[in-house]
């Protein structure tokens, strides 16, 4: 056995023992209770990062311990290949997106494989192979046949020199695009869509199941799908022309709107504003348009908004209120337009005072008490009560006023009560070349006809100039585009769009299930093996956009008979981001980026996975330590000095272990302690952290021992054969070769990540000795040691006679005696 740990001479050889051995390939047990356990696939942009190393290094040491627990584990991994920052790189370069994101896909494979993954490699896909998206092709065919898929018209920004749609990450400063610094415009066009919000509904109720999602996840998608019960409210504008429709989940308070607000991006805007208040509302339309939405609306925000100079009438007063537009309200929520009750709604409130609107109370409190007038209010007053100044509808409970209220405007027929939802549909289509071509021929007479699914894939031509100006690539490849309509055979053009790489994404977990299925997009039988996946690894940024996608394509795949289930994944880990050493995440920008593959040449793969996991839990940030990273080489290297300075007790017979007395006795105890301690952290909140530090506990004890007899090596040997089967999962490598030194010719043809997951005996687990606290009136007075199944009667006796609580006793009258087993004591005296 080498006298010193070099991380680098030992390896790359368990790497390729495991590779060649087949060691992670799933199926292999098919007795076995399957589990999945999935991190999110990367997208190969270039060299791997911290960020990559943590969330497989989580994954990666669930799948190990899960796999030696004795289950059939599939852990498999590929690329996310299609993308925006591909193809920018190619119009930067001139290099096409395929070559470069091949080349990043080797290099990327490379330093996974030198971290030591326990990746099934055999079920690897890659998005941009044709292999994979025409199944993203035939999904979009079946939804298309389901009512799923639909064209409509779509806002997009419209670069003005670039002369096409770009994306709003290309979109900067003033509103002007990243490549060329033209002005950047909204402009209407065509896209296709995903219609998600038929499974609203659906998806709502979902989260209801998923309680091994962290809250925060399923609280940002339920705000994200956002279900508001309410009633629409329709406003004529005075003077005349098409009404105003709020939605309103608060139609209770609509006798105290004093005004109107519309989105700056409503289409009644330009409508509706008057001649003299025209350059204003375009100034601060355009303003807007350049200002995110988490900014417009932030708790925080100031509230700005501008007059349009028009009147709409209150359906249920007949009063004339003002039509403004302001920052706080959203096309994409409700109708765009909303009436404010600045009495009863705060932002309403903030708004209304800034512009000396009115304020008019209609609520009062059903327990009792006042609501002052508007005037006097100091802020809104947003609960239920009881209606007054409400016309007919006044002394009503809120919700008994907004049933009545709701039925009185649909008897009106300028209203009615309705569901609103937060959610819009999924526009997918872009105009881009790195992305699944889209399978529709359009033809003059036909319109627009799906492919066959037989002549799929439709693959991206390979010639196509991208150049990022002008119409997308595809529409430039005369030989893409020029085709024959599928129904009647006559010339017809294809789609020249290509999918949101969110597509790719979406569903991408079930064709690891049979990657190399030519006749389905995976196997039916094997979903009702693997799927759901156990457990989910990822970033918590991708809340609501991958995460409800996903959710929404199992929806889907669920109605066409692929799985049995509705949802994808049973319980989601989001892990913290890595920042650097100075607190920032990492960036090129603030140069604070460590690489894992200098990292890995400097400590070797075991020491980097260690503090992945050591520094924290898993869904806690991290800071970068260069001083912890070394601190965790030495542990490792003081762990395999440990097995050389140990190496007599190697071969100790196991048989020896009943004799185990004195010290080595409370070692066996330690030793086995430390077994549960490391194995109730994995099955629970994957404490990695506290796990490892029991091993760096049991390190430390058996540093000091020197065994001579048969029972104290054997004892010995027990531990060092735990503390190796337990670094398992969190540095594979060195635990391999420090297994296989203790066992020796014993364990030639056998590898420990295939091996059990040693079993705790509870009995050893327990102290032989407990220390109980001795108090008196409450008060700590001393403790005493005494057998741990010591009652009250031995415990009262040693705490008696012990001199430090004699003297808190004595002349004391005793009440009463507070026993806790194995805990604590409790005399209370009086005098």
């Amino acid at each position: 056995m080498n006298e010193r740990y070099e991380p680098q001479s030992i390896e790359a050889r368990w790497q390729r023992r495991w590779e060649e051995a087949g060691t992670f390939r799933a199926g292999s047990r098919p007795e076995a209770e399957p589990r999945y356990v999935l991190e999110m696939f990367p997208y190969p942009s270039g060299a791997m990062h911290m960020g990559h190393a943590r969330v497989y290094t989580i994954g990666d040491a669930l799948a190990r311990w899960l796999r030696m627990r004795g289950h059939d584990v599939l852990h498999p991994i590929g690329f996310d290949a299609l993308g925006l920052p591909a193809e920018n790189a190619a119009i930067k370069d001139g290099r096409h997106p395929a070559e470069r994101t091949a080349e990043n896909i080797v290099s990327f494979r490379a330093e996974m494989k030198r971290m030591g993954y326990a990746f099934d490699w055999e079920r690897e896909v890659v998005t941009s192979d044709p292999s994979y998206y025409r199944w993203n092709q035939w999904f979009f065919v079946k939804m298309l046949e389901r009512g799923i898929v639909y064209r409509r018209q779509g806002k997009a920004n419209w670069c003005t020199g670039c002369m096409t749609v770009i994306a709003n990450e290309q979109v900067v400063d003033e509103n002007l695009c990243e490549r060329c610094s033209s002005p950047v415009v909204e402009k209407v066009i065509p896209e296709w869509a995903f219609r998600i919000t038929a499974y609203a509904d659906r998806l709502l109720a979902g989260l209801d199941g998923l309680t091994a999602w962290p809250e925060r996840i399923t609280t940002m998608q339920r705000n994200w799908i956002g279900k508001s019960v309410g009633a629409e409210a329709d406003f004529a504008l005075v003077g005349g022309g098409p009404k105003i429709k709020i939605f309103t989940t608060r139609i209770d308070t609509i006798y105290g709107c004093t005004y109107l607000v519309l989105a700056p991006e409503h289409p009644l805007v330009a409508q509706v504003t008057a001649p003299s208040q025209r350059a204003e509302v375009d100034a601060f339309v355009a303003r807007m348009r350049r200002t995110e939405a988490v900014e417009r609306t932030g708790e925080g925000a100031p509230k700005e908004g501008v007059f349009t100079g028009a009147h709409a009438v209150n359906p249920f007063t007949g009063e004339q209120v003002p039509v403004w537009i302001a920052n706080f309200v959203l096309a994409e929520y409700g109708t765009g337009a909303v009436m404010s009750v600045p009495a009863h709604d705060q932002r309403d409130f903030e708004f209304a005072r800034k512009y000396h609107l009115p304020i008019r109370t209609v609520i009062q409190p059903a327990a009792g008490g006042r609501t002052p007038p508007g005037d006097a209010l100091g802020a809104a007053t947003t609960e239920d009560g009881v209606t007054e100044g409400s016309g007919p509808f006044s002394g009503l409970p809120s919700a008994e006023a907004r049933t009545r209220m709701s039925e009185h405007a649909a008897r009106g027929g300028f209203g009615q009560a309705t569901v609103r939802w937060h959610l819009r549909d999924w526009g997918f289509s872009r105009q881009r070349y790195w992305g699944t071509p889209i399978p529709i021929i359009h033809c003059p007479t036909h319109g627009a006809v799906p492919v066959p699914l037989e002549q799929l894939p439709v693959r991206l031509p390979p010639q196509a100039l991208i150049t990022g100006t002008g119409e997308p690539p595809l529409a430039k490849v005369p030989e893409f585009v020029e085709t024959t309509c599928p129904t009647c055979g006559g010339p017809a053009r294809r789609e020249t769009e290509t999918m949101d790489t969110f597509v790719d994404s979406a569903w991408y977990y079930a064709r690891y299930l049979s990657p190399r299925d030519e006749t389905q997009p995976f196997d039916p039988a094997l979903a009702r093996r693997w799927l759901p996946i156990d457990v989910y690894v990822g970033g918590p940024e991708h809340a609501v956009m991958h995460l409800l996608y996903f959710r929404f394509w199992h929806h889907v795949m669920h109605e066409l008979g692929l799985v049995q289930e509705a949802e994808p994944c049973r319980r989601l880990v989001t892990q913290g981001i890595v920042n650097g050493s100075d607190g920032r995440k990492m960036s090129k920008r603030w140069g604070n980026v460590v690489a894992p593959g200098y990292m890995v040449d400097r400590f070797g793969a075991d020491t980097v996975r260690l503090f992945m996991l050591f520094a924290a839990p898993p869904e806690k940030d991290i800071d970068w330590s260069d001083e912890q990273v070394d601190g965790l080489f030495r542990f490792l290297s003081r762990v395999w000095r440990l097995f050389v300075a140990k190496q007599g007790a190697f071969d100790a017979p196991e048989a020896a272990l009943a004799q185990a007395a004195g010290p080595w006795l409370e070692l066996r105890r330690r030793t086995h302690r430390t077994i549960r301690k490391v194995t109730e952290g994995m099955e629970g909140d994957l404490k990695f952290n506290t796990g490892i530090a029991a091993l760096m506990e049991l390190v430390n004890e058996l540093m000091g021992l020197e065994p001579r007899a048969d029972a104290e090596r054997a004892a010995v040997r027990e531990a060092l054969l735990a503390l190796a089967t337990l670094l398992a999962p969190f540095a594979p490598h060195a635990a391999e070769e420090l297994w296989h030194e203790v066992l020796g010719p014993a364990a030639r043809d056998r590898l420990l990540a295939e091996e059990p997951w040693p079993a705790f005996d509870a009995a050893l687990c327990l102290s032989d000795s407990v220390t109980v606290a001795i108090q008196v009136n409450g008060k700590l007075r001393g403790e005493v040691s005494v057998p741990a199944a010591a009652g009250e009667a031995e415990v009262r006796a040693r705490a008696e006679a012990d001199p430090r609580v004699q003297g808190y006793l004595a002349g004391k009258a005793l009440k009463k005696v507070v026993f806790v087993p194995g805990r604590l004591l409790n005399f209370v005296v009086a005098g």
